[in-house]
């Protein structure tokens, strides 16, 4: 049979075909493979899919319409996951974006994710590379900013919706299968992946949001787009005016979270460890974190900074101060406080032994604070200066010494006893 034949010719009736269209769900090469298997019926695929539309299964495509927007009318926001060449590893960061949809200003960083800690983090960064924002602000129907339903339907989360009236601008949801609405930003993303990334490496998230903010002012918005007849930098200008003006007070970013310290000295936190003082280990403490900082505090009272680590599994942070090394104390200083100070003869004899300790100074002054505290005053003294005269430093004969000047006097037994 044929491929250019009707189908009416060769008796495949409008219901086979539509049969077959319902059982292949709608794709048209598994309805050419139905009719080959059951009616022996060989079709080129175009000529399929010209009966299908004849015949009215499938709707032929709409024509493409065209977005267009008024200075400061809206802003468009998405996230796309890009491979990364991260510190001599390609890993996965998601690359979150932001686009005047008038004059197409772009702005982009990377993120180890993409939470509503991390959103509110870019979009505040977005409004202030952009100087305001819009009162409108398209996405797509992501858990990050939806509490529940899509599109029209859409209900933001709280915590989202406050902190984009904060800025001046509300959340809207495009229609679920409709990508196209927020094609500014779409297109772009296509721009970074063949533009930015290929030939750069990136020591770490900080050097890559640095390259990204500058390939953003340098390349992104400073080359001349067709469709603008002029730079999304020169748009800016005209557009500029019509942004609504970022608050004072900007809003801080922020998370708490409870945490208990172990027993090495440390509270977890996105896979990695910080630090504590060692007196509060197995106490409660709140941790804050921020965008660039790590905030430890107990019962209201700092006891620890750290800066974040990004982009890091099963790294620890550790301040010196926090685990001391464990040393064995030098008592040497207190046991020579503990000697006789008004005896020069003393204090020089215990300064020589002290010289020719070789590490073991401490246990001779001990030694000889021992003796001094044993035996009477005159004759430790005499001992020590007899012992000085010579140089004898071995406290053995030193000992021998004092028996020596004490002999018939401090062991001298009472005749009457």
């Amino acid at each position: 049979m044929q491929a250019g034949d009707e189908p009416a010719e060769h008796g495949l009736t409008l219901s086979y075909l539509q049969s077959a269209f319902e059982r292949a769900q709608g794709n048209v090469v598994r309805v050419q493979q139905l009719l080959a298997a059951e009616y022996d019926l060989i079709l080129s695929y175009s000529t399929l899919t010209r009966w299908v539309r004849e015949a009215g299964l499938r709707a032929p495509p709409a024509r493409a319409g065209e977005y267009n927007f008024g200075p400061g009318e809206e802003m468009q926001h998405d996230t796309s996951a890009h491979r990364v060449r991260l510190a001599e590893k390609n890993v996965t960061a998601q690359c979150a974006g932001l686009v005047l949809a008038y004059s197409r200003r772009l702005f982009i960083q990377y993120y180890p994710r993409y939470s509503r800690f991390e959103a509110k983090q870019f979009l505040l960064e977005a409004a202030c590379f952009m100087q305001g924002s819009c009162p409108i602000c398209l996405i797509d129907n992501t858990s990050v900013m939806l509490a529940c339903g899509a599109g029209e339907n859409a209900v933001m989360a709280p915590e989202m919706a406050a902190f984009a009236r904060t800025l001046g601008f509300e959340f809207r949801a495009h229609r679920v299968g409709n990508p196209d609405r927020k094609g500014r930003i779409e297109r772009n993303f296509f721009f970074v992946q063949t533009n930015f990334l290929p030939g750069r490496s990136f020591t770490d998230f900080d050097d890559l949001n640095r390259q990204a903010l500058a390939w953003c002012k340098e390349v992104a918005n400073a080359n001349p787009k067709r469709v603008l007849g002029m730079s999304p930098e020169a748009a800016y200008v005209i557009e500029k005016p019509y942004l609504q003006s970022l608050p004072s007070a900007l809003p801080p970013i922020y998370e708490v979270l409870d945490r208990v310290v172990d027993l090495n000295g440390y509270v977890s936190l996105e896979s990695n460890r910080y630090s504590v003082p060692e007196r509060l280990l197995g106490q409660r403490v709140a941790v804050s974190k921020h965008p660039a900082q790590v905030h430890i505090h107990h019962r209201g009272r700092a006891v620890a900074t750290h800066p974040r680590l990004i982009g890091q599994r099963d790294a620890r942070s550790t301040d010196p101060t926090h685990h001391p090394t464990p040393t064995r104390a030098r008592r040497t200083p207190a046991i020579e406080a503990q000697l006789l100070t008004d005896s020069p003869e003393l204090q020089a004899y215990a300064r020589a032994l002290k010289q020719r300790g070789r590490g073991r100074a401490g246990r001779a002054l001990r030694r000889l604070l021992d003796l001094q505290r044993t035996y009477p005053r005159a004759p430790f003294l005499a001992a020590v200066g007899q012992a000085a005269h010579f140089g004898l430093y071995d406290l053995g004969r030193l000992e021998k010494l004092i028996l020596q000047q004490v002999a018939g006097n401090f062991f001298a037994l009472n005749d009457d006893a």
